[in-house]
């Protein structure tokens, strides 16, 4: 049987690797968190992407209120701010609202591209430029009147370069080359395979190739790039800087297109993903050296709280949650990181 929504928001952020479901009412408060698999309609298709989405949502619906019939239906909150992966063409969005919005989770149902969630994760109130770069790349900027600035965002075809698998194939193109004679030297032909533990890139192209070493894995040598590159590897170097130009094109782009580039305020330019968290010394130091030419007026910020948190303010915004909502919800999530870290240093 259905339930009236006890929760203000069902936030979503759903990703290829992971899904991560919370329940929160008006003032902020977490009332349930759940964990649950990848989402990838991709692969699955919608309906079964979705269904991923759906046992994470029963579990924590059966922790928030044991009275709620989980297999019932809801609505269980005001409002579902759903950020999830894939959904990165207007068609796409368009189709999984109408997939969520079926489930009958909430009252209502938004569903952007999980780079927002990033960003609003990482800045104040709704207005600010995002870049994220984990295993791909990917921007999105908004504004608290609801305008927003995006890329397509498929890879090489939408015209993306970078990201930890993107890294990962320069990388290996240039060591190949420079193993067999056709690119110049460079301290990747020996750093990478030494990765896996090969002797020479000819044994890794061989071990890539034919399976023995899973293409999942590729992505475990963008760290190797940037530690060759702070050694000071010329190649190495120059991708990383390529990457930084990327970045700050992306990011320039968006601030243009939000008339936010010759802001007369500072105007946050929220970095996440692994790659742009990961704290690289040169890669920072040249997004900042560029991004100060391009526009000024923006402040470059690396953001590690989980994107759940920004997908449930996105939620809070859409309710008309006052601000001290969003200052609890942000209390909870940086307590349960200093509870995570103490854990790990045990």
């Amino acid at each position: 049987m259905g339930v009236t929504p006890a929760a203000a928001v069902l936030a979503v952020d759903a990703g290829n690797s992971k899904t991560d479901v919370a329940l929160v009412a008006t003032d902020g408060t977490v009332l349930a968190a759940a964990r649950g698999g990848g989402f990838q309609p991709q692969v699955v298709g919608v309906e079964a992407a979705v269904d991923v989405v759906a046992a994470a949502v029963r579990e924590a619906v059966r922790d928030a209120a044991p009275r709620w019939d989980a297999r019932g239906g809801g609505p269980y909150a005001e409002h579902v701010s759903a950020c999830l992966a894939n959904a990165d063409l207007p068609v796409e969005e368009e189709r999984l609202t109408r997939a969520v919005g079926a489930r009958a989770w909430g009252a209502s149902t938004t569903v952007r591209n999980d780079t927002f969630a990033v960003l609003r994760a990482g800045v104040d109130e709704p207005r600010g430029v995002a870049v994220v770069c984990g295993a791909g790349i990917n921007c999105v900027g908004m504004l608290p009147d609801g305008r927003t600035a995006r890329f397509p965002a498929v890879g090489r075809l939408s015209g993306d370069w970078g990201g930890g698998a993107g890294l990962a194939d320069e990388a290996l193109w240039h060591a190949a080359r420079a193993e067999d004679g056709r690119g110049g030297p460079t301290e990747l032909a020996r750093a990478l395979p030494a990765h896996f533990g090969l002797a020479s890139m000819r044994a890794l192209i061989e071990a890539l190739h034919l399976g023995r070493i899973p293409a999942r894995r590729r992505h475990e040598l963008a760290p190797v790039l940037f530690a060759v590159a702070a050694a000071g590897d010329p190649v190495a170097r120059g991708l990383v800087e390529r990457l930084a130009g990327e970045v700050v094109a992306m990011a320039g782009v968006a601030l243009e297109r939000l008339d936010l580039d010759h802001a007369r305020v500072p105007v946050p330019v929220v970095l996440g993903g692994s790659v742009l968290a990961a704290g690289h010394r040169d890669l920072d130091t040249r997004i900042v050296a560029l991004l100060r030419e391009r526009a000024p007026a923006a402040v470059p910020r690396v953001v590690t709280a989980p994107p759940v948190l920004g997908a449930a303010l996105l939620g809070l915004d859409h309710v008309a949650a006052p601000a001290a909502a969003g200052a609890a919800l942000r209390a909870h999530y940086a307590a349960a990181a200093n509870r995570a870290a103490v854990d790990h240093g045990r």
